[in-house]
C-alpha cells in the first residue's frame, strides 16, 4: 500500500530555512516523478516543485524559484525540499505526492501524505 510521510515543518522567522522530507513506502517510488504541494488556509492546493523519477529534471513554481530546491535519493526512498529565504506567504501545509513532471509544468496524480505545517512568522 502506497504510503507517503512528510516531516520537517515548523515555525520559522522570515528569511529562515527549513528542510522538508518525504519518506515513501509501499510502492516503487523510483518509478515515479514526485512533487511537493502546499495548501494555505482558504486556498486551493498548489504544486510548487517536482522532480522526475531519475532526478534529471525539476520544475519550480515561479513564486519559489531560486529559493527552494527539490532533491531525491531513490536508494533511501526520500524526496526532500530545501526551503530558503522563507516568506510569510510560504505559510501552508506542505504535502508530497506523486506527480506528472516536466521542466515547465507539474500535475498532481492524487496520492498524498498527511502533510506538514510550515509557518513563517516573526
Amino acid at each position: 500500500q502506497l504510503h507517503l510521510a512528510e516531516s520537517g515543518g515548523g515555525l520559522v522567522q522570515p528569511g529562515g530555512s527549513l528542510r522538508l522530507s518525504c519518506e515513501t513506502s509501499g510502492f516503487r517510488s523510483d518509478y515515479y516523478a514526485m512533487g511537493w504541494f502546499r495548501q494555505a488556509p482558504g486556498k486551493e492546493r498548489e504544486g510548487i516543485s517536482c522532480i522526475t523519477a531519475s532526478g534529471a529534471t525539476t520544475y519550480y513554481r515561479d513564486s519559489v524559484k531560486g529559493r527552494f530546491t527539490i532533491s531525491r535519493d531513490n536508494a533511501k526512498n526520500v524526496v526532500d525540499l530545501q526551503m530558503n529565504s522563507l516568506k510569510p506567504d510560504d505559510t501552508a501545509v506542505y504535502y508530497c505526492g506523486t506527480a506528472g513532471c516536466s521542466g515547465t509544468e507539474m500535475v498532481a496524480l492524487g496520492s498524498w501524505g498527511q502533510g506538514t505545517q510550515v509557518t513563517v512568522s516573526s
